[in-house]
């Protein structure tokens, strides 16, 4: 037995097929089962039943799965460890980044970083919180930022914002003159909010039905520019953090605090628990850290 054969088994697991497996794997599906086979004559079980529609795993292959999963995982964290002795510190880091947070907060921080450490690659993926998340989880990003809270048992992280969100309306608008408004106040508006990828959808969609109604929506987009622009025709009303607010044109858009309870955009950067950190990921995460005065050191 090899690492081979495990990750054959683990590729036909996961697909419940032995094609899609080979596709996936990018070998013919004979040679995919005769490597089963041998496994499964290796250990003397049988690792798969076949029932109407696909494949599925016997108890022995529940059980060879879940300790192939950790052998493969060992062993990728070990080539990953070795790589960056090899390499001399060489790496490529994939980071998820909502458009608001990007855009904000990190053009000077990956500038600097980039001019640090020139041998390392970083690649940028302009996703809102919740995708990040399942990024992160899944393997495909390294590193992102996300709204708090997170699962702590799935996730590492630190904060870096904690801003609450501001009432954006028309200056000709019934409410642009108020001093501050509550969330029920605006039962009657119609909202531009963030699409459902974008964890603030959520959010504020909660919170005004904990104020007593349901928001009217209007229109949602993924860039925050635009949804300040859509209030500027007085297209409808709109939440922002306030840090974001501060380029507004007070001339054009009317910015407003809520009243307690305010909805906060509390941001933090994220990385998957227990998963092998690269030489370049660590060296993001403390240099980022230093920047927003954690100065964590992993």
């Amino acid at each position: 037995m090899d690492i081979r054969h495990l990750t054959y088994f683990i590729e036909v697991a996961h697909h419940r097929s032995f094609t899609k497996a080979a596709q996936a794997l990018h070998i013919t599906q004979p040679s995919i089962s005769k490597m089963i086979k041998l496994l499964e004559d290796e250990l003397d079980v049988t690792l798969f039943y076949r029932s109407a529609k696909q494949i599925e795993l016997t108890d022995a292959g529940k059980a060879l799965l879940y300790q192939s999963q950790q052998i493969v995982n060992s062993f990728q964290n070990l080539t990953s460890d070795l790589a960056d002795v090899i390499n001399s510190k060489k790496g490529a880091i994939t980071i998820g980044l909502p458009p608001m947070v990007g855009a904000r907060f990190f053009p000077q921080i990956i500038s600097d970083f980039t001019t640090l450490h020139p041998q390392i690659s970083l690649t940028l993926l302009e996703v809102g919180s919740q995708k990040v998340q399942v990024g992160i989880d899944d393997g495909s990003l390294d590193i992102g930022v996300v709204m708090l809270p997170i699962d702590e048992d799935i996730f590492e992280m630190f904060p870096i914002v904690n801003e609450p969100m501001m009432l954006i309306v028309h200056p000709e608008h019934t409410l642009a003159e108020k001093a501050i408004v509550d969330l029920s106040q605006l039962k009657d508006e119609n909202f531009i909010l963030f699409r459902k990828s974008f964890t603030l959808h959520d959010n504020i969609i909660n919170r005004c039905i904990e104020s007593g109604f349901t928001p009217n929506i209007i229109f949602k987009s993924s860039h925050w520019d635009f949804i300040a622009e859509m209030v500027a025709i007085n297209f409808g009303i709109a939440l922002l953090p306030r840090i974001i607010c501060k380029d507004l044109d007070p001339e054009r858009i009317k910015i407003i605090p809520i009243a307690e309870p305010m909805i906060h955009w509390n941001l933090g950067v994220i990385w998957k628990k227990d998963r092998y950190l690269s030489f370049a990921a660590k060296e993001f995460i403390n240099f980022t850290s230093k920047r927003f005065d954690t100065n964590l050191k992993i």
